[in-house]
């Protein structure tokens, strides 16, 4: 086959690739007989090209270690020799045919200066720092975003988690995290891991859920080249080979197929994976934490999860607790949402009015926290800067708290009205006194700074 390809390239094209002043090819057979050398590889020798063919290499080069590269079979790469005076960086790779059967080997100049070396050694240490400048500028982001710290809350249920979780960074074994959507479950895996002794190699998020079935295996295992039609032609490292190392985030794990637990729970004991295509396992190092908002044990019942993944994932278990068990930690939240809402010079209320924080408090919220940031962050891009009133609030939020909003809006509308009386006498006492506040204080018996801070307060003049 190789020959019928060689037929299929032009004599002149090939003559100026054996020819080329770049490559200054020698090749030797079997024997350690010269086949072919290159006029510029003859000038280097000052011998005639034609002249040496069927010589023995050590007739022209005793120092030559091709009969080497003959007898061991091994190339070598990056050896330096010394060719007219300056010194070269060449390689000696050894032939074989189909068989695999020792035909004979060559020689080529990789780089025909040392200068060339040496720049790229530069280049390579210039690239290898910048890799490491981002890598702890991206680990630095990564921290501020998953740190345990940002786990809002003071209530029973989430000072458990906390616990758990640091007991969980302790160990490599399984963690499974169970809660409903929008209780922070990606925000305690990750945490987790940067408490954990993997904290400086990757943590690896596979949604299960997201991935279609056919390609299950595929994307967590990887495959080698031409595994299967339309397979990349370089191969492809799968989720647990890119998580060798650091940590494998199995979120939503309560979707993974039947089948796929089976080949999942193998990986997970055996630490090791076999690509697609693939003849020779791979031994990894990784830690497994899983993420569900399905009911596991439900589903071991009815046949959709089998018991021994279970038991492997779950040997530390982190419920997350939905919002409506912890709305004492509401305002915390609500607080730490708003800070967050922050960024450049976007103008934010700073404070949530009582009335607002009832009606936060009076509803159930199914969505959890990520519910609550999105109440909040329409809210707050309605308010602009100041307080945060019921007004703000999103309608269609409003709407599901009739009986909530009701209760807030009736003493809310008596505080307007004595808030009317208040700025109505405050007027009269001005009014009567030519406008000396200090008059004024001493007829309404408050305090002149008092007076000052309602006229503002008012917009009175």
């Amino acid at each position: 086959m190789a020959k019928n390809k060689l037929r299929q390239i032009p004599d002149h094209l090939l003559d100026a690739l054996m020819e080329s002043p770049h490559e200054s090819t020698l090749l030797v057979d079997a024997e350690g007989k010269i086949r072919f050398m290159s006029q510029a590889t003859a000038e280097f020798y000052h011998t005639d090209p034609h002249a040496v063919l069927g010589k023995h290499i050590h007739d022209v080069n005793p120092n030559s270690r091709l009969p080497e590269v003959l007898k061991t079979g091994t190339a070598e790469v990056g050896s330096v020799l010394r060719m007219a005076g300056k010194e070269r960086i060449i390689a000696r790779i050894p032939l074989r045919d189909e068989q695999g059967r020792l035909l004979g080997a060559f020689a080529k100049i990789v780089f025909w200066d040392m200068t060339q070396v040496r720049d790229l050694v530069r280049q390579t240490e210039v690239l290898e720092e910048k890799v490491n400048y981002y890598e702890k500028e991206l680990q630095s982001f990564y921290s501020s975003r998953y740190d345990l710290n940002l786990v809002v809350g003071e209530s029973q249920p989430i000072q458990q988690a906390r616990q758990v979780a640091t007991q969980a960074a302790q160990s490599d074994l399984g963690l499974l995290i169970t809660g409903e959507t929008g209780t922070g479950k990606d925000l305690f895996a990750h945490a987790v891991h940067l408490m954990s002794a993997r904290r400086k190699n990757p943590i690896v998020k596979v949604n299960c859920g997201a991935i279609p079935q056919e390609l299950f295996e595929s994307e967590l295992f990887g495959y080698q080249a031409g595994a299967f039609t339309g397979a990349s032609q370089k191969g492809k490292p799968g989720k647990f080979e890119l998580a060798n190392g650091g940590t494998i985030f199995l979120d939503e794990v309560g979707e993974l197929p039947l089948a796929m637990q089976v080949k999942l729970l193998r990986v997970i004991q055996d630490q090791e994976v076999e690509r697609l295509g693939g003849t020779k396992p791979l031994k990894l190092s990784f830690r497994v934490i899983a993420a569900t908002n399905r009911d596991l044990r439900a589903m071991m019942r009815a046949g959709e999860f089998r018991q021994d993944l279970y038991y492997r994932l779950n040997i530390f278990h982190l419920r997350t607790p939905p919002l409506r068990e912890i709305r004492a930690d509401l305002p915390r939240l609500a607080y730490h949402i708003l800070s967050g809402l922050r960024t450049g010079k976007r103008q934010l209320p700073s404070r949530i009015a009582l009335e607002v924080m009832q009606l936060l408090g009076a509803h159930d919220w199914p969505g959890n926290v990520r519910e609550l940031k999105n109440v909040l962050e329409r809210a707050a891009a309605v308010a602009g800067s100041g307080t945060l009133l019921v007004d703000h609030l999103p309608q269609d939020f409003l709407e599901v708290l009739p009986q909530a909003q009701e209760e807030v809006t009736a003493p809310r509308a008596l505080r307007r009205e004595m808030a009317q009386a208040e700025k109505a006498a405050i007027e009269r006492a001005l009014r009567y006194t030519d406008g000396n506040r200090t008059q004024a204080a001493e007829l309404l018996g408050i305090h002149r700074t008092g007076l000052h801070q309602k006229i503002k307060k008012y917009g009175l003049r």
